[in-house]
């Protein structure tokens, strides 16, 4: 990390019984903001990433509740009308876990160290890439080769050699 402070992140959770159904995926707004339900009775979890000069002192785990009321609820209530009646239940704050290297996963075989796989270093994705990454990690073990999706870029080569995946998207 050369010092640098981790980020963190607030998760805010709330409730609206007139909110999205079960076949809405985890919507990432077109603003940043974010929510995924959380379970079958009309929860949701959400929140959004500050901008980087507004980071949060990383020192202070303490949830920025006007965060919610002035930045996240506004952008969801406008990308769902049924949230301008959401009731906010509780928030939580944490550490940002990313690979610091390149922000991307981690995949595959260690290069030196025989029977150790890694599936690490998602950046906050990992959720959306588990699937994946799972079924990948499962192929190089049983058949010791990537046969659904080829994942080879995501392997520890480009760290051995230096050269990050770059992608904007993260």
């Amino acid at each position: 990390w050369g010092g640098a402070p981790h980020p963190y992140r607030y998760v805010y959770s709330w409730h609206c019984p007139d909110g999205p159904g079960f076949s809405c995926p985890l919507l990432v707004d077109t603003t940043g903001a974010y929510f995924r339900r959380d379970g079958i009775a009309g929860n949701y979890l959400g929140g959004m990433s500050p901008p980087e000069e507004d980071e949060p002192d990383p020192g202070d785990l303490s949830v920025d509740h006007d965060f919610f009321q002035e930045e996240v609820w506004p952008r969801l209530a406008r990308r769902v009308p049924a949230f301008a009646s959401l009731r906010p239940r509780g928030a939580w704050a944490g550490y940002y876990d990313h690979n610091a290297f390149d922000r991307n996963g981690v995949l595959g075989p260690h290069p030196k160290l025989e029977n150790l796989f890694l599936a690490a270093g998602f950046s906050g994705h990992g959720l959306q890439h588990s699937p994946a990454a799972g079924r990948a990690v499962a192929e190089l073990v049983v058949k010791g080769r990537y046969e659904s999706l080829d994942l080879e870029r995501l392997g520890w080569r480009r760290l051995v050699e230096g050269e990050p995946l770059e992608e904007d998207g993260v």
